[in-house]
């Protein structure tokens, strides 16, 4: 038996090799090959490895429990044997034998950490000329059907590459979001000092006795700045009716959810009132 040789399969798992002609001088003549019917194989790391019977140039497909996939393949005879496990991560491998009555051995890793072992061997020279068509397998040990519940603790190549490439290109999303964001933050901020209207007038004693300072607004805010010893209530006045209006008040600033273009401000008996210029309106 050849020394066991890594196969690197597509996507980490997948290992081709051109099927050379079995056919050839000091070749037996091989029987008519029947597929049996799928079996599954029980694999425990205390027992013999099971034989899987291949047959000659035809195609045997290992299906790891459902819960798995193939992380790693390792084989004795890479030469007389073809190991394929795809070109995406799967459950899946397939072997074909090259060689007539030829052996070996193959050792596949999952993605759980399971370790499953089994002999493999063409069976063309046999009396019974059925070959396993697709084999099951089943971990025998409680260990490996434990971890079957558990995550992965192996990332095949293929699945790590696109991960890679997805988090390169969320990445990059977020960095052109990012830039696009701030690009429209500093043309607000450039822009936004334009947008500010100082159009105000009030009496400006009865306002410093009050602690009123300025009153401005921009496109749909209005802002109301002063240094008040109590926080005056705010109303506005339309067609000569005053209400009281929402508002929130932080550090002496009120900002008032709309345009007013009149209003007051009162403290008990104090009171300043304000009106927008009205060429503005």
């Amino acid at each position: 038996m050849r020394p066991s040789i890594f196969i690197v399969v597509a996507c980490g798992l997948a290992f081709t090799a051109t099927v050379a002609s079995a056919s050839g001088p000091g070749t037996p003549e091989s029987k008519h090959l029947q597929p049996s019917a799928p079996r599954t194989i029980i694999v425990s790391e205390a027992e013999t490895p099971p034989v899987v019977r291949a047959g000659l140039l035809q195609s045997t497909l290992i299906l790891l429990p459902a819960e798995e996939k193939v992380a790693n393949v390792f084989a004795g005879d890479t030469v007389d044997w073809v190991f394929d496990g795809g070109h995406l991560a799967s459950r899946f491998i397939s072997i074909k034998p090259k060689l007539a009555n030829s052996t070996t051995d193959v050792h596949i890793v999952s993605d759980h950490g399971n370790e499953y072992t089994l002999q493999l061997r063409e069976v063309s020279g046999d009396e019974d000329a059925h070959f396993d068509s697709k084999i099951f397998i089943t971990p025998g040990d409680k260990v490996a059907k434990d971890r079957l519940a558990d995550l992965p603790v192996f990332v095949p190549a293929a699945e790590l590459e696109k991960v890679k490439q997805e988090l390169a290109a969320a990445q990059a999303a977020e960095t052109a979001t990012l830039k696009a964001e701030k690009t429209q933050e500093e043309t607000y901020h450039s822009q936004y000092p334009g947008s500010l209207h100082f159009d105000y007038t009030w009496d400006k004693s009865k306002g410093k006795e009050l602690g009123l300072q300025e009153i401005w607004h921009d496109d749909k805010f209005t802002y109301l700045r002063g240094n008040f010893q109590e926080t005056p209530a705010l109303y506005e006045v339309k067609d000569k009716k005053p209400s009281l209006i929402n508002f929130d008040f932080s550090n002496g600033l009120y900002t008032v959810p709309k345009e007013l273009d009149n209003g007051y401000l009162a403290i008990g008996k104090q009171k300043v009132e304000f009106h927008r210029a009205q060429e503005a309106r």
